[in-house]
């Protein structure tokens, strides 16, 4: 049965995506409280009361939960350990902490896709290349003593059937020592170049990636990190990117909103289009992914799965159990945005409407570069940003700009209903965009926060 609605909720974590989870909370006259580690960070200014505390300090949490009748995280670097004797002490998590744990490690994701035959790439943990270690007692472990199972450090164990066991551990960390391996490291049955390498944790917008050519940079790759806290996946061959951010309710109830197209540049999303350009197949064939996905796990909130889309049909790409870059056109362009959407589930409130109130949409993102402008010609050129046709800026307030770092954001409303035209009318919209606020120059990879 529904539980009551709560007057107060609480975040873990104080970035942008908690700056506008307060924005809707206070529009709904639920009062949010966020735990961060810093009162400069986005959410400090709109927050109904702050816990300083880092995101993993669950004595911070325990304050956090103190005067909120429920807590809900912004990311999915949860401590999930360490949070488990709070929920043994009552404090209430939405989603609870048992549906988020599979969702908390890549390999988790994968293993869960392939428990309930859902589509998703071709993987393998990164510990199944490693060549079986020669029997106790041969000259060559007798050389390498606490290598291949001597004291020291554990042989590499054995994966389980065919995509791994285990979550892997809390962040993929160089080890400093090269494996030793007997004829070099094998791929799997069935696996073959070029493939994508993935940290299992804290990897995102293309950091913890790392793309695998050829054995040498399997070997290059295996001489610098634990192959359990990595995977490996076949190189997906696609023609879009698209996204759903889906949502469910104490009762069961799952709605999502439209599906997006989503576009990435050097790995970070650059633009999001609504609705994406595809049949209605498709987005019904992603509608049931998520249902089957948020209902299999009991899960309450809103969660985003980005997809692959192209020769091989739709497949699963990552899930992210939290309101998501790609549903951030949803404020301006759906009766009840993600982030209403949020704040309603954590506290108990009837879910809001998911349908668009306009033909389409276009989000842009902002990103830092290098060098930054100076105060009066970044104040320029958000002005000349806002100006623009059926523009909606967010700027986050971000005591720093990095390069790549997503400042802020632009949706911009489209008039056109037909996908040809939209599609012109977003080309059009991107490129004055980018003649104000451009992409970060190559080279070097984006960096974000």
């Amino acid at each position: 049965m529904p539980s009551p609605p709560h007057s107060s909720i609480g975040i873990v974590g104080g970035g942008q995506l908690a700056l506008m989870l307060a924005e809707a909370a206070a529009d709904l006259g639920v009062a949010l409280h966020v735990q961060t580690p810093s009162p400069d960070d986005p959410a400090a200014v709109r927050a109904s009361q702050l816990v300083i505390g880092p995101l993993d300090d669950a004595e911070a949490t325990r304050r956090l939960a103190e005067g909120c009748g429920a807590i809900s995280f912004e990311n999915e670097w949860i401590p999930f350990r360490r949070l488990q004797p709070l929920v043994e002490e009552g404090v209430n998590f939405v989603p609870a902490l048992d549906a988020l744990e599979p969702l908390l490690s890549k390999r988790g994701q994968r293993e869960l896709l392939n428990r309930l035959h859902l589509p998703c790439p071709r993987w393998c943990g990164l510990e199944s290349v490693l060549v079986p270690p020669p029997p106790v007692g041969t000259a060559l472990q007798a050389a390498l003593p606490g290598r291949l199972g001597g004291p020291g450090r554990a042989a590499p164990s054995a994966p389980a059937a065919d995509q791994g066991g285990a979550n892997a551990p809390a962040a993929a960390q160089p080890t400093g020592l090269p494996l030793p391996l007997a004829g070099g490291p094998a791929l799997p049955p069935g696996f073959h170049f070029p493939l994508m390498a993935k940290a299992s944790r804290g990897g995102y917008d293309g950091k913890g990636t790392v793309p695998i050519t050829d054995q040498r940079s399997l070997s290059a790759l295996l001489d610098h990190v634990l192959p359990s806290d990595w995977i490996l996946e076949e190189m997906v061959s696609f023609e879009q990117e698209l996204a759903l951010v889906a949502c469910r309710d104490q009762g069961g109830t799952v709605t999502c909103f439209p599906l997006v197209q989503t576009h990435q540049e050097r790995q970070v999303c650059d633009w999001v289009r609504m609705p994406a350009p595809v049949n209605h197949a498709v987005a019904a064939f992603a509608r049931n992914v998520a249902a089957s996905l948020l209902t299999a796990l009991d899960y309450v909130g809103v969660m985003a799965i980005e997809f692959f889309y192209g020769p091989a049909g739709l497949q699963v790409n990552e899930l992210a159990p939290r309101t998501h870059n790609s549903g951030h056109l949803t404020i301006e362009a759906c009766r009840c945005s993600q982030f209403s959407q949020q704040v309603r589930l954590v506290a108990g409130l009837p879910m809001g409407s998911t349908e668009p109130v306009v033909p389409g949409a276009l989000m842009v993102n902002l990103l830092g570069v290098d060098p930054p402008p100076a105060p009066e010609e970044e104040r320029s050129r958000l002005q000349a940003l806002a100006a623009l046709p059926g523009a909606h800026l967010h700027w986050y307030g971000k005591a720093q700009s990095v390069s790549g770092r997503k400042l802020g954001h632009l949706t911009l409303l489209l008039a056109s209903r037909e996908p040809e035209l939209q599609r012109r009318e977003c080309e059009g919209l991107l490129e004055q965009v980018r003649r104000i606020w451009p992409l970060p120059a190559a080279p070097g990879p984006l960096q974000t926060p």
